[in-house]
């Protein structure tokens, strides 16, 4: 159910497949890292452990870097979702809120184990750490965007400086809990903290506290 009541709709069953297999492949990539190390991971022992093809995980990744981001490539696609089935008089305050609860409670209880070794490989290869800017840079724009549209009267500053205080805090804090070995239930903890910060800051933003109109 969405927050008016409303049941939100089901994924079919292609895609519902395509979604475990997806899971199949990032999951199997961040295991075999672990194991054997970036290097030594080739594309063809992430396909044999997720059992599919070469070719098949092309069908989903780019490139083995890709894989990396791939729990948060996801998460940001559920959160664009959700910013766009707007309540009606809810305040965008309240819409981000919302959209970013269940993207929040699916980092805290994914990978486990695998957290910290995703965390780790970023950290420790430029090729990665630049991924992670660039995808960093690109969502605070994109979300300054959504912010705008559902606020139109909302400053173009304020938007940018909105969006780049919940992305910042929501990317340091799950950082921070996956190399420190936080479980699923204080990792979940965390993150919400995080954004009760970053929404009382937001507050002082009258236009985030408005009902947005019709």
């Amino acid at each position: 159910m969405d927050h008016a009541g409303r049941s939100e709709p089901r994924p079919g069953l292609r895609e519902r497949k395509k979604e475990r297999t997806r899971r199949a492949i990032a999951s199997a990539a961040l295991r075999l890292f672990a194991e054997r190390g970036y290097e030594e991971t080739t594309i063809a022992d992430i396909a044999a452990a997720a059992e599919v093809s070469p070719r098949t995980f092309f069908g989903y990744f780019p490139s083995k870097e890709d894989v990396v981001f791939a729990e948060i490539d996801d998460r940001l696609a559920e959160v664009r979702e959700r910013l766009a089935r707007r309540v009606p008089d809810e305040t965008p305050l309240e819409t981000v809120r919302r959209a970013a609860a269940d993207a929040i409670a699916a980092l805290a209880a994914e990978h486990g184990d695998y957290g910290a070794v995703q965390i780790r490989l970023i950290l420790e290869r430029p090729g990665l750490q630049a991924r992670a800017l660039q995808r960093l840079t690109d969502t605070q724009q994109e979300l300054g965007s959504l912010l705008a549209g559902l606020c139109p009267d909302l400053d173009e500053i304020d938007a940018l400086a909105a969006a780049g205080a919940a992305v910042g805090a929501v990317q340091t804090v799950i950082m921070h809990c996956r190399r420190h070995g936080f479980d699923p239930a204080a990792t979940r903890a965390a993150l919400d903290r995080a954004l009760d910060v970053v929404e009382h800051g937001l507050r002082s933003v009258e236009a985030l506290s408005r009902p947005a109109g019709p």
